[in-house]
């Protein structure tokens, strides 16, 4: 998979977020999907192919914990990570438990995102 080809669904509630997430990835290369609800994610991800969810913890009507379990349920291969201003208040279990690759404090540190992005879609240098 090249960056070309891989594809990042980012979750958020908060439009300047999304915004955010996309500026900081404009010269990856990936092809970027974004979502502001839960609810709108899972249609994407039921139409088009998607390699990695990025998604918010605390969002109206589904956490993101929530989300990446559907996410497994439905798409079991694509990597998942969380993004979220209180990681401590995530259960290290529910971590595992779902696969999530990592669990990013927000704010977050773009050379981090892009390094595991890099690294989830097969570019790592």
């Amino acid at each position: 998979m090249s960056a070309s080809s891989a594809t990042v669904l980012f979750v958020d509630d908060e439009v300047r977020i999304l915004s955010a997430l996309q500026r900081s990835l404009r010269r990856e290369g990936y092809r970027i999907l974004t979502a502001q609800t839960p609810a709108a994610a899972l249609r994407l991800l039921d139409e088009e192919p998607v390699d990695v969810v990025v998604s918010d913890q605390k969002m109206p009507g589904m956490s993101g914990l929530e989300l990446l379990a559907e996410v497994v349920r439905r798409r079991p291969a694509t990597r998942r990570l969380l993004i979220t201003g209180w990681p401590e208040e995530i259960p290290q279990e529910q971590v595992e438990a779902l696969g999530i690759v990592a669990l990013l404090p927000k704010p977050w540190d773009e050379q981090e995102l892009r390094a595991i992005l890099r690294r989830e879609t097969g570019l790592a240098k």
